[in-house]
């Protein structure tokens, strides 16, 4: 028995002695293979020859007309502050939820490790990442932002490099002034600017613990989103300070009761990024890319684009809702082209396409303003008379809105009711290169082709154009270049301002504008844009594209032009839209609300002066004169000075 179990313990030995052998084996076959892994992940390692530079990335703030910031675009930085520089609670407060033994480790923090990889094994999914500030600083300076083991094991490496050659004071002021705060603020000096308009010197400590809390999802508790989201994280950071003894429960406390407030607008207008996003188009367009940080003063008129917003909100879904449901846009402009108002769909935060400048749509009938203008040019009058009648141009025929036809009838008659025979007799005999050249003379850049549909408006124009030739009209001058931008400053000088333009784009035509102005007054008098009447002189055009996929209201008075667009983004018909019923109720409703009184409930007033200074006696419209953004200033204002 003694000598079976010898034998059996021999063979026990044996085995073990072998299985020893192996796992010294796979132990120094592991140590080389790591020693590989790792010596390539430092091979290829980014070399920080250029740690001490600091990258600068310009960024736009953009102003209202009353120099009131209200969007930024690009990249914002302040100051780079030293650590002496900062309020200590502030460390103190990104130390206790970032990386709360930052002070204890050297770059790598294994139980930080090993506590994210239970929580996230707890979770079932990524809860907690194990990173140290160290590791976030080397991310974000060196490597891509995947996630993968070779940048986990890079970052710890680049960590460890980073400690033993900077201190740790040091490495948490180049993290504070790298890291991004939302809202295009880089650096908390910017980000303090931003949202407190001050220096991150004299951070509070309420201000300060809303900010920490901001770095871990800089977009989801943005308090120029979410103010309550970004004050809940703060009090999360509050908590975290008391638990790691950098402050008592009596200064949580009144944090707490006294949370961070924004000094600047949150972004509670978040259509008015429909405009910002143009501004920022055109200042490409003016000064090309952007090599500085700079500040746009624009045409906008906070008020005037919450009450075009406002009338948008009040008409949706009156076409259907859902997803594909009908959007609109409206666009407002002083009669030099200064555009005050912008509204470019329903929800900027679904679909930032901009239907009021990006949009090409048919414009139907109001593409007739030019087919009259060449017809008055070449002789006829309002008065003069025509035949609507069935005619055929090359095979097509066209046929009228309601199917009849009227017979004899004045010019002035077949404009107001939009009769498309008469404008497609009108310009079979002026021409139709003479249309064209037209509405190229009053700024229309959108591709026409000379079918015999065209003066019915059987091509794509965007909003913007259409709007801007209509204002020529008002301002009686050969062309209206809409525009967004009055002065770039950069660099501590302005680096661009804007002037009217002069010479042949601003000279007086030969056309028949009072004549004109006398079609476009019957359309809203007595004709398909009656509902777009507002109790005043207004001028207009309706406009409806086959089918109703596209309805059209540009109208003016003495003082805005103003268009709008209804349809869908796919183009599909719309039951019951046409350019006289939900355009045009737009228009008169933000119209209506630009000029109510105070004394009423509104929220403008025209002054009777300002009336007397802008106004014919037949109808408020600028003369040969026109009023350019600058010169409308005072009048704009006084449309929202309280009694």
């Amino acid at each position: 028995m003694f000598a079976r179990a010898g034998r059996f313990f021999s063979r026990s030995g044996r085995r073990r002695r072998i299985g020893w052998r192996d796992a010294v084996i796979l132990i120094l076959s592991g140590i080389l293979a790591l020693s590989g892994t790792l010596g390539y992940f430092a091979y290829t390692l980014p070399l920080p020859d250029g740690f001490s530079a600091e990258v600068d990335r310009p960024s736009m703030l953009i102003k209202s007309e009353d120099g009131e910031v209200f969007a930024s675009r690009g990249v914002y930085r302040g100051d780079r502050l030293k650590v002496d520089e900062l309020p200590p609670h502030l460390l103190q407060a990104v130390v206790a939820i970032e990386d709360k033994r930052f002070y204890e480790h050297s770059g790598v923090d294994p139980r930080g490790i090993f506590r994210a990889v239970v929580a996230n094994f707890e979770a079932g999914a990524v809860r907690q990442g194990g990173s140290t500030i160290t590791q976030q600083l080397a991310k974000t300076y060196f490597l891509e932002q995947d996630r993968t083991i070779k940048r986990k094991i890079q970052d710890m490496m680049l960590a460890l490099w980073l400690e033993n050659r900077l201190s740790k004071d040091e490495i948490l002021a180049r993290y504070l002034n790298h890291i991004y705060f939302g809202a295009g603020a880089y650096g908390v000096d910017a980000a303090s600017w931003r949202y407190f308009r001050k220096s991150a010197r004299s951070l509070t400590l309420p201000e300060s613990a809303m900010l920490a809390g901001l770095i871990q999802a800089p977009s989801w508790y943005s308090p120029v989103r979410d103010l309550d989201a970004a004050q809940a994280q703060a009090r999360t950071v509050l908590t975290l300070m008391v638990e790691q003894g950098y402050i008592d429960e009596e200064q949580a406390s009144a944090a707490r009761d006294k949370p961070a407030t924004l000094a600047v607008a949150p972004d509670i207008h978040p259509g008015w990024n429909y405009f910002a996003d143009w501004v920022e188009e055109e200042n490409r367009r003016l000064l090309g890319p952007m090599t500085a940080d700079l500040q746009v003063k624009t045409t906008l008129v906070p008020e005037i684009q919450t009450l075009a917003e406002n009338t948008v909100a009040r008409w949706n879904g009156i076409l259907g809702n859902g997803e594909d449901s009908v959007q609109t846009a409206l666009l407002a402009m002083t009669l030099d082209g200064g555009v005050v108002a912008m509204v470019g769909g329903k929800d900027y935060g679904e679909s930032q396409f901009n239907r009021a400048t990006m949009a090409q749509r048919q414009p139907g009938s109001a593409f007739k303003l030019f087919v009259y203008l060449a017809a008055l040019d070449a002789g006829f009058t309002p008065d003069s008379l025509a035949m609507d009648e069935p005619i055929e141009i090359d095979g097509w025929r066209p046929r009228n809105h309601n199917g009849r036809f009227e017979g004899k009838v004045t010019l002035r008659t077949a404009f107001a009711q939009s009769i498309n025979t008469v404008a497609v007799k009108l310009t079979e005999h002026v021409g139709r290169d003479k249309v064209i050249g037209v509405a190229r003379l009053l700024g229309v850049k959108s591709d026409i082709r000379p079918t015999p549909s065209m003066p019915l408006g059987s091509f794509e124009m965007n909003l913007l154009e259409m709007t801007g030739a209509y204002a020529a009209i008002a301002a009686d001058v050969k062309r209206v270049e809409p525009y967004a931008i009055t002065e770039i400053r950069g660099r501590g000088r302005t680096l661009y301002r804007y002037s009217l333009p002069s010479g042949a784009n601003r000279g007086i035509l030969p056309w028949k504008r009072d004549q004109m102005l006398d079609m476009l007054m019957a359309t809203v008098k007595e004709g398909t844009g009656r509902a777009a009447d507002i109790g005043r002189p207004v001028a207009g055009k309706t406009g409806t594209s086959e089918d109703n996929r596209d309805g059209w209201f540009i109208g003016f008075t003495g003082d805005l032009v103003v268009g709008v667009w209804v349809g869908r983004d796919d183009n599909l018909p719309v039951e019951g839209l046409n350019g006289g019923g939900l355009p045009a109720r737009i228009w008169r409703d933000f119209m209506t609300e630009v000029y109510r009184s105070p004394a009423s409930g509104g929220a403008a007033a025209i002054s009777a002066e300002a009336v007397r200074d802008m106004s014919s006696p037949a109808m408020p419209v600028a003369g040969n004169k026109p009023l350019s953004f600058q010169d409308i200033g005072d009048v704009i204002k006084d449309l929202f000075k309280p009694e």
